[in-house]
């Protein structure tokens, strides 16, 4: 069976009936038919005193074209710790219309470990996406109705770009104001894809509607004849991006394919954002859920590295374990096997690849401090000899390797990983930043380069030096 037919033939619960699991009452839910809700901003409010359950971040090797199963394992994790009787609850990014209609397809997992209902969540969802889009793009008309009504602020250069949720190439260069129309200005523009867009970083680091106000309104947006940056509050810009925002910066809920509650919200990319949920999303879950379980996007040294420094500081979180996401595919690939040989045996290819997978191990062990065990997502021409082997090499490092059987088998086939992982946050960790906010620009570069790629120093171009030079003089935060 392909996973959309596995997701349409398993029976669902009314997402009622998941809230309870997560001790949400139906007044504090604003559904949107039988399977997904927004929830209110009183459930945290309520329990923002109480104790935070366990953070589990799943991240993962260098990913390979397909990617690794990051999101498969964050859901066969969350129903492995059901499965052994523990109160798990997801936290995931939502998916982007650009890779959906792509190659690398949706974004709700695989086989019998997937979030549901599977095409709302992969398509409209509850239309968070959809406003984010919208926000941004008023903020674009506002800026062109500026200077179409005189330009008091002085625009000379704009730097704010349109946003589409669509990888539409044909728009990430065009011509606009081409319309004849007498005061409108032609000049050249350009449109993100929404998930990469600024909005949606700062919807998933905001912490309620007022920090998320104050953000939108520092966004800068261009500058004036003197060189001096304009900012969207100066376009009082702020209240009605927030209005279109309203909904969109509530969690939403729905579900896996065995019921465990899934808070889904916000898909920033990690090569041009932070690559992780809200903070609204993961702090609601840690005040619901004993074990909570997130991910990263990208591998270890991007994703990751992205979560603990950004997201973990601004929010005040850390992870008690980490689960670093594998494939025996993506040691070989790393290894240099060809991908027409990958399916192969190769013990050899394995041997030469691992160095990816151990140096993901000492960034999050070593480097950052945190309690670390290998998932291996398997494959079904997986070998017995190959598993071996790779447990035994992990074994040697100090480091555990748990088979992860969830696509095939679901919450059974994380059960192992479940009973780990309950052991495994329970050890004392040194978690540390890689950088301090005081830092400046280019020392936190130079940190991030030198400590988790293992770069011997960073040269800058005078070019990037004059960009650094120009940001740090803008500073606002």
């Amino acid at each position: 069976m392909t996973d959309i037919e596995i997701a349409r033939s398993t029976k669902l619960e009314k997402i009622v009936e998941v809230a309870k699991k997560a001790g949400i009452e139906e007044e504090d839910l604003e559904q949107y038919g039988k399977y997904k809700a927004k929830i209110s901003e009183k459930v945290y409010e309520e329990r923002k005193n109480q104790k935070d359950g366990k953070l589990i971040l799943v991240t993962a090797v260098n990913p390979t074209p397909l990617g690794e199963g990051k999101t498969t394992i964050s859901i066969a994790v969350a129903d492995g710790l059901r499965t052994i009787g523990k109160n798990s609850i997801l936290a995931l990014r939502e998916p982007s219309l650009g890779p959906v209609f792509g190659i690398k397809g949706g974004a709700t997992g695989g086989g019998k470990v997937q979030v549901a209902p599977m095409e709302d969540i992969n398509l409209h969802f509850t239309g968070d996406i959809h406003a984010i889009t919208a926000a941004n793009n008023l903020l674009a008309s506002l800026i062109d109705n500026h200077i179409y009504f005189g330009n008091e602020l002085g625009f000379e250069r704009i730097v704010w770009k349109r946003c589409v949720d669509l990888n539409d190439r044909q728009l990430r260069e065009v011509e606009t104001g081409l319309s004849g129309e007498k005061k409108i200005v032609p000049r050249h523009d350009k449109f993100d894809i929404t998930v990469a867009s600024e909005i949606m970083a700062i919807v998933c680091l905001s912490t309620d509607i007022n920090d998320l106000k104050e953000k939108l309104g520092n966004i800068l947006v261009g500058y004036n004849k003197q060189g001096q940056p304009i900012y969207a509050k100066q376009l009082k810009a702020q209240g009605s991006m927030a209005v279109l925002l309203k909904d969109a910066i509530k969690p939403n809920l729905v579900q896996t394919l065995e019921h465990t509650p899934a808070i889904i919200h916000g898909g920033p990319f990690a090569n041009i954002a932070h690559g992780c949920n809200s903070i609204m999303a993961t702090r609601l879950a840690l005040k619901l859920g004993d074990y909570v379980i997130t991910e990263a996007g990208f591998g270890a040294d991007l994703g990751a590295e992205k979560f603990l420094d950004i997201k973990c500081r601004k929010a005040g979180i850390k992870p008690d374990a980490v689960v670093l996401v594998a494939t025996i595919k993506a040691i070989k690939y790393h290894g240099g096997v060809e991908k027409d040989k990958i399916q192969e045996e190769n013990i050899e290819g394995i041997e030469k690849g691992i160095d990816n997978l151990y140096r993901h191990i000492d960034n999050l062990k070593n480097k950052f401090g945190l309690n670390v065990i290998v998932a291996l997502n398997r494959y079904i021409q997986d070998t017995d000899k190959e598993i071996e082997f790779l447990k035994n090499k992990l074994q040697e490092k100090g480091v555990e390797l748990s088979l992860v059987e969830g696509w095939a088998k679901g919450g059974e086939g994380a059960k192992d990983i479940a009973e780990k992982l309950v052991k495994l946050t329970e050890k004392e960790e040194n978690f540390k930043f890689m950088y301090e906010l005081e830092d400046s620009i280019t020392t936190k570069i130079e940190k991030i380069a030198t400590k988790i790629y293992g770069a011997k120093g960073v040269d800058f171009s005078e070019e990037a030096l004059a960009e650094i030079k120009k940001i740090e003089e803008l500073r606002i935060w």
